[in-house]
């Protein structure tokens, strides 16, 4: 055993004497031996990794008592009580922010600008598929794909029936507060289509009016962009597997459109209690931004310089045929629903 004074050990852990002082008090971090005439602690070399940990828990502000729970874990355990932490702070963070946005509506309420969407939607079944279960929609209130899971059955029904549920809803312009609800109608509608062991269900990505801002609505591998100023920016995170794997560090981004598990959905409409949950945002319209929704039919096989090259430029409905031609010139292999959508 090499114990080192409690002055070494804080600089070689990178802590400071407050926070050793205070991890003892907690029972996280105990020194190895303590004097008994002089009170000095000492502590072992070997808890530097221990240290170390802490300070890593720390820094994503996980508390005290459930720091030292994983310090005494075996590693497979420690990792799962850190993932399942995780996935607190994101709900947290998730909630945090839908106060936030309904905090800006309600303080901006009587100042917002009048806008309207001009929408160009183009779908094709592509080079390879039978049939085609994408469904591209956009008018002066809504735009929105829909991508009915390719290998069950009925899948064109699922995307259709949450089409006809958003499209209906938004000739009232629904509120912040009506958003939740109204993702659970169109989840309930497409659960309403399951027979004996047949479940269909669907991936939606949308944008729409909602009294003076647009709210943007995403369940499952659709994604979202945004064009201002020339610069293009994605706004969704794939409810999927390999994403999964990409936020826990264990395969790298590049992955997301080449993985062979890439069209492994962890949530989607129809999918059942706890896998159909909507990420819901608010954004605020700005005159000249181009917003981009697609199916994976677009990214999938269209790298990313690709699809900004072809974005700008013409109207939406120019822009959504170059798009969808983009996927058929890199060989068409899903169906493809791409729309447009500018804000005046």
């Amino acid at each position: 055993m090499e114990l080192l004074t409690t002055g070494a050990f804080a600089r070689e852990a990178g802590l400071s004497r407050k926070a050793l002082r205070v991890y003892e008090e907690q029972g996280v971090l105990v020194p190895a031996a303590v004097d008994a005439q002089s009170g000095y602690r000492y502590y072992d070399r070997a808890q530097l990794g221990t240290a170390q940990l802490v300070a890593r828990l720390r820094r994503i502000d996980m508390p005290l008592p459930l720091v030292r729970e994983v310090c005494a874990l075996p590693g497979p355990a420690a990792a799962a009580a850190v993932a399942e932490f995780r996935d607190g702070i994101a709900e947290s963070a998730a909630e945090r922010v839908r106060a936030a946005d309904l905090l800006v509506v309600e303080l901006s309420e009587g100042t917002t600008v009048s806008f309207t969407l001009h929408c160009g939607a183009a779908s094709h079944i592509g080079s390879v598929r039978t049939t085609n279960e994408d469904v591209a929609y956009g008018d002066d209130r809504i735009a929105l794909v829909a991508d009915g899971l390719g290998g069950h059955v009925r899948g064109e029904e699922a995307s259709a029936a949450v089409t006809e549920v958003l499209v209906l809803a938004s000739a009232g312009e629904p509120g912040i507060d009506e958003l939740d609800e109204l993702m659970r109608r169109a989840d309930a509608a497409v659960v309403a289509l399951a027979s004996g062991d047949q479940r269909p269900m669907t991936t939606v990505t949308a944008l729409l009016r909602t009294r003076g801002r647009l709210a943007l609505l995403h369940v499952g591998d659709g994604r979202a962009y945004l064009l201002r100023g020339g610069d293009l920016s994605r706004l969704t995170q794939d409810h999927t597997h390999v994403q999964n794997l990409v936020d826990a560090g264990r395969v790298g981004a590049s992955e997301l459109r080449t993985h062979p598990d890439r069209a492994l959905l962890v949530r989607a409409l129809g999918a059942g209690e706890g896998r159909s949950e909507a990420d819901i945002a608010l954004r605020a319209p700005l005159a000249g931004d181009r917003y981009l929704l697609c199916t994976d039919g677009l990214w999938a096989p269209v790298p990313p310089d690709e699809i900004a090259e072809a974005l700008p430029g013409g109207t939406p409905e120019e822009a959504a045929e170059r798009l969808v031609a983009l996927a058929l010139q890199h060989g068409g292999p899903d169906n493809v629903a791409v729309v447009v959508a500018d804000v005046h």
